[in-house]
C-alpha cells in the first residue's frame, strides 16, 4: 500500500505531514510513501530530500490523492479533499469531529476510514502517537518567545554599571501541555514565573519547574484531570469568582501573562478581563493560546496583534506551531509513524484497522461508512492522583504530650529490655561457671553498647567523623570492661571506671551536638 502527504491547502499553514526520516521508517514496515511536489517547502524539506529518502514526488493534489490508499496531512480537511475520499482509503489527520458534524457526514458517505489525530486517548501506551501534547509543547515555547519579541526588557534580572534591571514576572494560566512547555521556556530565561491552574495535581510539577503556583484562598473538591481525559473541567461559579480575584490582584503586578485554558469542544473561557488589561503596565503583554475559541483575554483578535490603550500588547495568533514549521513537522511526522506502527503489526504494507484496539478505535471516528464518533471511554483508564492527606498542624502543647508520650514509652521498653537481659544474666549465673560469667557478661555488654552506639542511632548523625569517634570510644570502653573484671586492683578499676565514663561522655556528647546541628537546618 501507499502512504502519501499532500501540500497543505490551508492559507498560512506550512507544517508536512510526512518528513524525509519518518518516511524511511515507514518504508521499513513496508509501505511505499508518496507526496506531493513542494509539500515540505515551507518546513525546510526539498523535493531532492524526499527523492533520497525513496519517496516518489508526484505532481499535483489529484495524482497524489488518486495514487495513495493511506493519506496523512495535518490540517482539518476541506470539501474538496473530502470529495476525494473512497471507501478504500484511510485518512489520517487532525479532524476536529466534535466540532465538524458536516465533515463526518462526508467522510460516512465516502465509506473510508479516518483517525482523527487530537482524539488519541491519553494514555501511556498512546504517548507517542500524541499529536494534541506535541503541538502544545511547541506553542507553549513559541508563546514565551513572542512574548520575548514584543516585550521591551530582558526576562532576566541583570546589574549593570549602567544600573539594575529588574527580572520580569510572567504568568501563565493553565499548566496543562502548553502551559507547563511556557513555564519550563519563562524560567530558563531567567523570569520570575507564577503558573495557575484548577487541577491541584498538577502544583507539584509547577513547583519543581521552579516556578511558583498560585493558590486560592477557596475550598472546592476539583475533579482530577485523569478523569477529564487529562484535560480540566468546568469550574463553579464561585470559584470563578475567587479565581478572577486572585488574578485582579496579579495584574499589576505581572509583566507577561500567557494563557492557555481550554476545555475541548467549548468557547474559551474568559479569565482575563477588560479591568485586568486596564491595571496592567505600559508596555505589557499578553499571549492568548486560546484565541482560536474566543481567547482567555477579553479583547483578543483571532490571529492577530493589537494594542490596548493602555500601551498592552495582546496577541491572538493560531499558528504557533506552524511559526517553527520544520521542529513541528518533524513531531508530527513521528507521531503519524508510530499511529502506522500500530495500524501494521505485521509491518508487511497492509493496515490492519483493529476496532478492538483501544488507541485505534479512540482514534477513529468514521470506519466502514459508520460515524464512530464519540468513542467509548478506553479500557484501560488513567489513574488518578490520589489527594494529599492534610496534617492537622500540632499546637505546643499537643506537641509537648507527644513527645512526653513518646519517651515514657521508649522508657518502658529500654526498662523492659533491661530488666529481661538482667533476669537472663541471672538465670545462666545460677548453672554456669564464674569463668563463663566474666565472658559472656562482657559479650553482653559490648553487644548492648554496639546497638546503642550503631545501630539504634539515626542515620543522619552517622557521620564520618562521629564514626570513628564512636568506633575508638567504643574500642576504649570495651577495653576498660574488661580491665573492671580482670580484678587486678583497686587502682586498675578505678582508672577503668573513668576511662568508661570519659567514652561515654565523647558517645552521646557527640550525638547530642550532632543534633543540635542538623536541627539548625531543619525548617520546623
Amino acid at each position: 500500500m501507499k502512504i502519501g502527504t499532500p501540500l497543505e491547502v490551508e492559507a498560512g499553514e506550512n507544517r508536512v505531514a510526512m518528513t524525509p526520516d519518518s518516511a524511511r521508517q515507514l518504508q521499513k514496515l513496508g509501505y511505499d510513501c508518496v507526496i506531493e511536489a513542494g509539500a515540505g517547502l515551507k518546513a525546510g524539506f526539498s523535493d531532492a530530500d524526499y527523492t533520497a529518502a525513496g519517496v516518489e514526488v508526484v505532481e499535483g493534489a489529484d495524482a497524489l490523492w488518486t495514487t495513495s490508499d493511506i493519506i496523512a496531512k495535518v490540517r482539518i480537511p476541506q470539501d474538496v479533499e473530502l470529495g476525494r475520499l473512497t471507501a478504500d482509503k484511510t485518512l489520517i489527520t487532525f479532524f476536529n469531529p466534535g466540532g465538524n458534524e458536516a465533515g463526518l457526514e462526508q467522510a460516512k458517505a465516502s465509506g473510508a476510514s479516518v483517525i482523527a489525530m487530537e482524539m488519541v486517548p491519553r494514555i501511556s501506551r498512546a504517548q507517542k502517537m500524541d499529536a494534541l501534547s506535541s503541538m502544545a509543547n511547541i506553542a507553549g515555547y513559541r508563546a514565551v518567545i513572542e512574548a520575548g519579541n514584543n516585550f521591551g526588557r530582558f526576562f532576566t534580572g541583570q546589574i549593570t554599571a549602567a544600573g539594575k534591571v529588574p527580572p520580569a514576572k510572567v504568568l501563565v494560566v493553565g499548566a496543562g501541555v502548553a502551559g507547563l512547555a511556557a513555564i519550563g521556556t519563562s524560567t530558563s530565561l531567567g523570569a520570575i514565573t507564577y503558573a495557575f491552574d484548577v487541577r491541584p495535581e498538577v502544583a507539584e510539577q509547577v513547583e519543581s519547574m521552579g516556578a511558583e503556583f498560585v493558590y486560592l484562598d477557596f475550598e472546592e473538591e476539583q475533579q482530577d484531570g485523569a478523569a477529564t481525559g487529562g484535560y480540566a473541567a468546568v469550574s463553579s461559579p464561585e470559584f470563578r469568582e475567587a479565581q478572577l480575584a486572585k488574578f485582579r490582584e496579579l495584574a499589576p503586578e505581572v509583566d507577561i501573562v500567557i494563557t492557555t485554558a481550554l476545555i475541548p469542544n467549548r468557547p474559551a473561557p474568559k479569565l482575563w478581563t477588560e479591568d485586568m488589561i486596564a491595571a496592567m503596565k505600559p508596555g505589557s503583554v499578553i499571549v492568548d493560546l486560546a484565541a482560536e475559541k474566543g481567547g482567555n483575554a477579553e479583547g483578543t483578535v483571532m490571529d492577530e496583534k493589537i494594542v490596548t490603550e493602555n500601551g498592552v500588547t495582546i496577541i491572538g495568533y493560531t499558528d504557533f506551531p506552524s511559526r517553527m514549521a520544520a521542529q513541528a513537522s518533524t513531531l508530527y511526522a513521528t507521531n503519524i509513524r508510530h499511529m502506522m506502527t500500530d495500524l501494521t503489526p505485521e509491518k508487511d504494507g497492509q493496515i490492519n484497522h483493529d476496532m478492538e484496539d483501544d488507541v485505534i478505535r479512540g482514534a477513529t471516528v468514521a470506519h466502514g461508512g459508520e460515524i464512530t464518533f464519540p468513542p467509548p471511554p478506553p479500557k484501560v483508564a488513567a489513574i488518578a492522583a490520589k489527594p494529599k492527606e492534610v496534617v492537622p498542624e500540632l499546637t505546643p502543647e499537643e506537641k509537648r504530650a507527644q513527645e512526653v508520650a513518646e519517651f515514657k514509652a521508649q522508657t518502658k521498653q529500654q526498662v523492659t529490655l533491661l530488666a529481661v537481659g538482667a533476669a537472663v544474666i541471672l538465670g545462666v549465673g545460677l548453672v554456669a561457671p564464674a569463668s563463663f560469667m566474666q565472658h559472656f557478661i562482657v559479650f553482653v555488654l559490648s553487644v548492648f553498647i554496639g546497638f546503642q552506639v550503631i545501630w539504634n542511632v539515626s542515620h543522619s548523625l552517622h557521620t564520618p567523623l562521629m564514626a570513628v569517634t564512636n568506633a575508638i570510644s567504643s574500642i576504649i570502653i570495651l577495653g576498660a570492661l574488661t580491665q573492671i573484671g580482670s580484678g587486678g586492683g583497686f587502682l586498675v578499676v578505678l582508672l577503668a571506671a573513668i576511662s568508661v565514663f570519659f567514652a561515654g561522655v565523647n558517645i552521646f556528647g557527640g550525638f547530642l551536638v550532632t543534633r543540635r546541628m542538623l536541627a539548625m537546618f531543619q525548617k520546623s
